[in-house]
């Protein structure tokens, strides 16, 4: 109960570090679920409704990249980034950029296939009636879009979730250096390791609290799409 009450003493003080690693984690979660959702979403609905060469074991590659370990791909990203990998020259390594990228690589098959899963059940009924009104095919997704808001914005809240819980690969590629790319999960392994539980409680407490919020915005979504 004491390390409880300085868990909340701490988000009272808006203690600095605290905060600091609340806006990294927010920052790179952000950004890697816009990315993979903007990369994810539209290979999703064009493996849905549309026929083309290749489009079976582009399916089989998305499924088996969906189930990626994180520390894999943290080390792919790792050996292309250091020193003396393909990307070297960009001095990316253990900044929050890398940490994005490492994380669009792990999030973006799972929003095309969960993406796939929920275009594939009217796609087809769909393209068919739109192409009888000899729609575009800009115009035909666009409509797809609309017509599947609340499946597609619960495929949003799964990538936001995926990412804000991610530890093997930012902290791989990230370094978990203080001030800079440390994130509430990689904090709270290292704080409870270090033995200090009210610093690693206070972050806890903050990553229920931001699941609560998520929840909250998606079942007012959902209700309000079941009402219209």
């Amino acid at each position: 109960m004491e390390k409880i009450n300085e868990a909340f003493e701490l988000l009272l003080k808006t203690d600095r570090e605290l905060f600091q690693i609340i806006f990294v984690t927010l920052r790179m979660s952000f950004f890697s679920t816009l990315i993979s959702c903007l990369l994810g979403m539209p290979l999703g609905i064009l493996l849905a409704g549309w026929k083309f060469k290749g489009k079976r074991m582009l399916k089989k590659i998305i499924h088996t990249l969906m189930g990626l370990p994180p520390v894999v791909a943290g080390l792919i990203v790792y050996m292309l980034f250091t020193k003396y990998g393909v990307f070297g020259s960009l001095n990316l390594l253990f900044t929050v950029e890398i940490m994005i990228i490492a994380q669009v690589i792990l999030i973006t098959p799972i929003v095309a296939g969960q993406t796939l899963s929920v275009s594939s059940v009217g796609a087809k009924n769909l393209l068919e009636t739109a192409k009888g009104m000899r729609l575009s095919n800009f115009k035909i997704a666009k409509l797809f879009i609309i017509q599947n808001k609340a499946s597609l914005f619960s495929v949003v809240l799964t990538a936001f979730g995926r990412s804000i819980a991610e530890v093997g690969a930012v902290s791989l590629v990230g370094g978990n250096i203080q001030w800079k790319t440390r994130v509430m999960t990689t904090a709270i392994m290292l704080e409870t390791n270090k033995g200090n539980f009210s610093f690693a409680l206070a972050l806890g407490i903050i990553l229920l609290l931001i699941s609560l919020v998520v929840n909250i915005i998606a079942s007012a979504i959902i209700k309000q799409e079941e009402e219209e």
